[in-house]
């Protein structure tokens, strides 16, 4: 592994960050200058924005006739979001989730992960396929712009105009700026996503691990950073929702947006490895399935369950070593997890929902939330 490879990794990774940053800030404030509700920017602009260097990552690992990296991307970074940003999330501070989210952003995020399986059991997501899930994304946008009004609630609406949006009409010269904002976010991405997959190739091949487990760890890690930084900070300002919405918002975004365009893009299509079919996929599935009985329990996801989160992708993470590897305790430890995890999260379920149906459903709110949901008192 040579030396430049590794620096041409890491200036990448920090290309992706700056890039989404700057491309945030001036998609956010141009939409809320057109008088976009900060609920509808947060699903879409901000979401989104912070998805651009998956999206980036993956389309130049489809130019670079690197498949497996496109997969493992996108993948991995949903695990990566659910599992380990909103785990430290919940930890610096239990998390509200909005009645939206709960009721019409994370069943979709359920159902597209279901469909993306499904899609791929034949090994490849085909061109028309991929115009299925682009056709998808442009729908769920259009939804959320159709039905998004004005915010009621001014507690979101002040978080949204502090993080993103401008409390006066933008001048012309505002304008300008921010549209440069925008394009220069979008070439900084193009160029940070093409030192870092060159980097992540280079660094697979002296190693001698497969490129989708770079994909699945080392590129996801680096692509989710924007989402990272958004939520963490989020949770540290105690703000409502952002935190939450951003990474759900995301997820639907790398599903059908970023896959969707890569299939489009590849001559042949986006092939799915086996590996990923029959053990990742079905992990992102049941981490978007775990959500919804914790995010419906009480409007909140508390600190222990942010640790049982992060206590996840840490096991994630392990197996995945171990597999690449070839360690002798992988056995011990796929058997572990088995045995062990399964039921731990059965268990964890079960106690989540029981407590949820004796108090009634209420939101339980954790007394270092400084504002309590909107139906309490």
């Amino acid at each position: 592994m040579s030396f430049a490879s590794l620096i041409g990794l890491v200036v990448g990774l920090g290309l992706l960050v700056l890039g989404a940053e700057v491309l945030v800030k001036g998609a956010s404030r141009l939409a809320a200058a057109l008088g976009l509700s900060p609920l509808v920017i947060g699903l879409t602009i901000v979401a989104y924005g912070t998805s651009a260097p998956e999206l980036a990552v993956s389309l130049q690992s489809v130019w670079n006739d690197e498949a497996a990296i496109a997969i493992g991307n996108v993948v991995g970074s949903n695990i990566f979001n659910v599992l380990f940003i909103l785990g430290v999330s919940a930890i610096i501070t239990p998390l509200v989730v909005a009645q939206q989210i709960i009721r019409l952003d994370v069943p979709i995020m359920i159902g597209i992960s279901v469909l993306l399986l499904l899609m791929g059991l034949d090994g490849t997501i085909n061109r028309w396929e991929g115009l299925i899930l682009v056709a998808g994304a442009v729908l769920y946008t259009v939804f959320l712009f159709t039905q998004g009004g004005a915010e009621n609630d001014t507690a979101v609406q002040e978080e949204y105009n502090q993080e993103y949006a401008l409390l006066e009409k933008l001048s012309i010269p505002a304008w300008v700026l921010n549209l440069t904002f925008v394009l220069a976010g979008i070439a900084i991405l193009v160029v940070g996503s093409t030192l870092m997959v060159n980097g992540a190739i280079a660094i697979a091949e002296a190693l001698g691990v497969s490129r989708i487990i770079i994909g699945l760890t080392i590129v996801a890690l680096g692509t989710s950073l924007p989402e990272l930084a958004t939520s963490v900070i989020a949770s540290l300002h105690n703000e409502r929702d952002i935190a939450v919405g951003n990474v759900v918002g995301s997820n639907i975004f790398n599903i059908l947006a970023v896959v969707g365009l890569a299939s489009v893009l590849s001559p042949h299509g986006l092939e799915i490895p086996a590996s990923v079919l029959h053990f990742d996929l079905p992990v992102m599935i049941v981490v978007a399935l775990a959500c919804l009985p914790i995010f419906c329990t009480g409007n909140v996801i508390s600190r222990w369950e942010g640790m049982v989160f992060l206590g996840y992708y840490g096991a994630y993470t392990t197996y995945l070593i171990l597999k690449a590897t070839q360690h002798d305790a992988l056995p011990m430890f796929s058997s572990m997890v088995v045995w062990f995890a399964i039921p731990l999260t059965i268990v964890t379920l079960a106690t989540v929902s029981l407590r949820a149906w004796r108090s009634g459903s209420r939101p339980v709110v954790s007394p270092n939330l400084s504002d309590p949901p909107d139906d309490q008192p």
